[in-house]
């Protein structure tokens, strides 16, 4: 029985110096290309750094921005909340300058709900419909207010049509009764009984211990009235 003849250490020295001469072929003839892969992967961190460093910085010039906008907000001076003081920034030049930062979208709300209480409703729902955040508390509320806008501009299916996807979007105890109310009433004015019902008795099963569940029942039995 033959025996394998065991690789000299020459052999093997000589298989290592192939290698070795294979890898270096390998890297001269794609030096350039491996350099532009090194450079542009370099070149890629240093962007993504620089983008988060001017993002950081952007939502902390926002921040600051709001506080003082979000105090006169809080003191009933929506003018001076909504255009700024000559100092710091309203809410309306916030969401402009600063749109990409979550304070730049949250003035856009603040900007709508300032609108609605100086009567300038139209401007109002534009910078509402520009808050898009999904969150359980802003967005009803926004959603709400393009409500009462339409509302004030006498489209009452508008107004019922916000109403009720704010009452979803929203979905507890708080907001949701709030707007079936609204959307309720304005279901009676237009003589729409049973859609009104069907509102307050969503209110009476699922929301009984709200403001508005606590007082439904006389809402129910005036609108049964028209319906029996």
């Amino acid at each position: 029985m033959s025996k394998k003849k065991k690789e000299t250490p020459r052999k093997g020295i000589e298989n290592v110096e192939q290698t070795l001469t294979r890898t270096e072929q390998f890297l001269e003839q794609n030096y350039k290309p491996l350099l532009y892969v090194l450079a542009g992967a370099v070149l890629l961190v240093g962007i993504a750094w620089l983008l988060r460093m001017y993002i950081s910085k952007k939502n902390e010039e926002a921040l600051s921005q709001m506080y003082m906008a979000e105090q006169y907000f809080g003191q009933d001076s929506l003018r001076l909340a909504l255009n700024g003081d000559g100092n710091n920034l309203g809410f309306i030049d916030i969401a402009k300058e600063y749109r990409s930062t979550r304070s730049g979208k949250l003035a856009n709300f603040y900007a709508g709900a300032c609108l609605m209480h100086l009567g300038q409703y139209e401007e109002a729902i534009g910078y509402l419909t520009k808050y898009k955040q999904n969150d359980e508390v802003i967005a009803p509320q926004a959603k709400g207010l393009i409500g009462d806008a339409h509302v004030e501009l006498g489209d009452m299916a508008a107004g019922i049509k916000n109403y009720l996807e704010a009452a979803d979007m929203a979905e507890n105890a708080f907001l949701t009764p709030i707007y079936l109310m609204k959307a309720g009433m304005l279901y009676e004015s237009d003589g729409k009984w049973a859609d009104a019902l069907k509102l307050y008795e969503r209110i009476q099963d699922k929301y009984p211990e709200s403001n508005e569940g606590r007082s439904i029942d006389k809402y129910i039995a005036r609108v049964k009235l028209h319906i029996d």
